[in-house]
């Protein structure tokens, strides 16, 4: 957590951009100017700057200055995606809970707006999984079929989310199929399931699609963690056997 001292600075400029004053691609006043502005010492300014460069909200190019980044949502939660790797085994289990409400809805929003080379995109992604020599290679090309249908939907802050919160669920997908040695081709049929609602238009078919997909996931991973759970229980002290 930044010092008091640099929060106030980093609400100040964050009121620049909110207010208009500082835009997309605007260029910040050099170091001394910025800290007069602002009212406050050069060092907290420079903080300031540090954690917002840090939050992809400033940009700096050396020798030529800082500036506002585009601002787009897949820049400013892009550390949604760190944040989730970070996440112990119990509040993953909240992670795989979000996924399975906002995907379904991403699913059901493509469903209507998908062009025919997104399908056509989306096929042949699908053939690659159908033919993917390995487990990394199927989780790669899994990974690249929901990032596509969540670009299809059209929302780019909720592509980004999703985009953050699959980073640990690929793990899951890994595990998973080391363990489970029928996960791949299910995996495989529920893409086609969902790729088939695509294609035919249909927003509710595509959601309950989606979410049987991301519930199954889910569900592998509840099992995993009780059963883990149960392992590293204390065991009750139990009667010596006679001898």
């Amino acid at each position: 957590m930044a010092a008091p001292v640099t929060e106030r600075g980093i609400a100040k400029i964050r009121d620049l951009i909110i207010a208009g004053e500082l835009g997309p691609g605007s260029r910040l006043p050099p170091e001394h100017e910025l800290a007069a502005q602002l009212k406050l010492s050069r060092n907290t300014a420079r903080e300031a700057v540090r954690a917002l460069v840090t939050a992809r909200v400033l940009d700096v190019r050396r020798g030529d200055g800082t500036y506002v980044t585009s601002l787009k949502p897949d820049l400013l939660l892009e550390g949604i995606g760190f944040a989730v790797d970070l996440m112990q085994d119990d509040t993953w289990l909240e992670v795989l809970e979000v996924r399975r409400y906002l995907e379904p809805a991403a699913v059901a929003l493509a469903a209507t707006r998908i062009d025919q080379p997104a399908l056509e995109a989306l096929e042949a992604c699908l053939g690659r999984m159908r033919a993917a020599e390995g487990l990394e290679q199927l989780v790669l090309h899994d990974a690249e079929f929901h990032g596509r249908v969540a670009d299809a939907a059209g929302n780019q802050t909720l592509a980004a989310m999703l985009d953050g919160l699959s980073s640990k669920t690929l793990r899951a997908r890994v595990w998973r199929g080391i363990i489970d040695g029928e996960a791949a081709e299910q995996t495989v049929a529920q893409h086609t399931d969902i790729y088939t609602a695509l294609r035919a238009g249909d927003p509710n078919l595509a959601q309950a699609a989606a979410v049987v997909h991301v519930l199954t996931t889910e569900t592998w991973f509840r099992r995993v963690l009780a059963s883990r759970a149960e392992q590293e229980a204390p065991r009750q002290p139990g009667r010596r056997s006679a001898r």
